[in-house]
């Protein structure tokens, strides 16, 4: 089995860390940014100088080839992102980035051929912090957003996508889409399971569900001294008992039921006048379709009983539904193989997370490998990893693509 060279992959990370470097020792670069920009440029730097070849297509993604023998063959793709969150971490998404260039650079040393091109992107604004939704590169290049809806999104200064690509230069001309052969991904676990579990490697087997409701409770805004307790009708201590139930649903759907309620406001609030309308988020996740459903509507109820219990009106509706996605069964095979054949501790594990893999495996065969991060802590400055699994991940990676390209001796 090959194997990486962690040190040169581990010192690639730490450069392109200090683009955008936070003053805790995290990262900034929001999404078509000027550090988003120079993050970019330093990568396709270092793939020009591995002998690749660069495009972008018209919504920003920047694609590295490293050509195979066969010049019909689609390629095998190796991809992430290297936006961040404002006060995110130094390995969320670049870690797959350069893990891909890592592959590229260890071929080349050890001058090996492929028959597949093998194929390094760097998805636009997989955050989703600068312009909503999350994801929206790799969602259009497979055609699950349409590019002028992309295009027409603005940030909260209320510059455009359009705007932002002509602004950095990435406005491309790369026909969107095209042929892929297969598509990897290394990433971050983002949470704790694999530390927890003292595994180096986690086996990625799909997506999970997940499911965002809106959620709007409608009572009687009301002078706070003068209206009696039995004749108020609030909205906000209407709210409470919904989000307890939103909270003791997860313990009946435990372990792979979550549920988050991350969003809440007041309308037109002030202190001394009872709250009449409140707004807030829900997130439901689960492995299971059918288990995500039951949850959905489990919510509905609840809520729905609370509101008829206490006199007010109530409003529930869907934001986003994103189904659970397995991944190819040959992709994961291949990874699989490799850990296996490197000796690695390893375990089966579904992601919890949104990835542009969750969107490229309903486009093409598609795996994930995760190595874990410290206290599983991400989206944050303090976010960090092991030398060691930053190694061993790329190992796998190498191993995995190498298969899927085909060796040419």
């Amino acid at each position: 089995m090959l194997k990486s060279n962690g040190e040169r992959l581990w010192a690639s990370l730490m450069a392109m860390a200090e683009i955008g470097a936070t003053a805790r020792g995290g990262s900034c670069r929001l999404a078509l940014s000027d550090e988003d920009k120079a993050g970019r440029e330093l990568f396709a730097h270092w793939c020009r100088e591995a002998g690749m070849s660069l495009s972008v297509d018209p919504i920003g993604n920047l694609f590295a080839r490293r050509p195979g023998t066969d010049p019909q063959a689609a390629p095998v793709m190796i991809g992430s992102h290297l936006d961040t969150q404002p006060e995110g971490g130094r390995f969320d998404g670049v870690y797959g980035v350069l893990a891909g260039l890592e592959v590229v650079r260890r071929l080349n040393e050890l001058q090996i051929q492929t028959r597949k091109p093998v194929e390094v992107a760097v998805w636009t604004n997989e955050e989703g912090a600068r312009f909503t939704p999350a994801m929206f590169g790799s969602a259009v290049f497979t055609g699950t957003m349409k590019l002028e809806d992309a295009l027409a999104v603005r940030d909260a200064d209320g510059v455009s996508v359009a705007e932002a690509l002509q602004g950095t230069g990435y406005a491309g001309t790369r026909p969107l889409g095209g042929a892929v052969d297969a598509y990897f991904e290394a990433h971050i676990e983002q949470g704790p399971i694999l530390e927890d579990n003292a595994k180096s490697i986690g086996v990625v087997s799909g997506g999970q569900a997940i499911r965002w409701l809106d959620v709007q409770v409608e009572g009687m805004a009301a002078h706070a001294g003068t209206t009696p307790m039995p004749l108020r009708k609030d909205a906000l201590y209407g709210a409470a008992p919904m989000i307890q139930a939103i909270e003791q649903l997860a313990s009946e759907f435990a372990p792979q039921g979550l549920t988050t309620v991350g969003e809440l406001t007041i309308s037109k609030s002030s202190r001394n006048t009872i709250p009449g309308r409140v707004q807030f988020t829900v997130d439901l996740r689960h492995h299971s379709d059918n288990a995500i459903a039951d949850m959905e509507q489990q919510v509905n109820s609840r809520l729905q009983a609370i509101a008829a219990q206490r006199g007010l009106k109530l409003s529930i509706s869907r934001h986003w539904v994103s189904p659970a996605t397995p991944f190819d069964a040959e992709c994961v095979a291949a990874v699989q193989a490799a850990v296996d054949g490197l000796g690695y501790s390893q375990q089966s594990i579904v992601s919890g997370a949104g990835h542009d893999a969750i969107l490229l495996a309903r486009y093409c065969p598609t795996a994930m490998v995760f190595i874990p991060c410290v206290g599983g802590l991400s989206h944050n400055e303090a976010e960090d990893v092991l030398p060691e699994h930053v190694s061993q991940g790329a190992d796998v990676l190498l191993n995995a693509v190498l298969a899927r390209a085909g060796r040419v001796d």
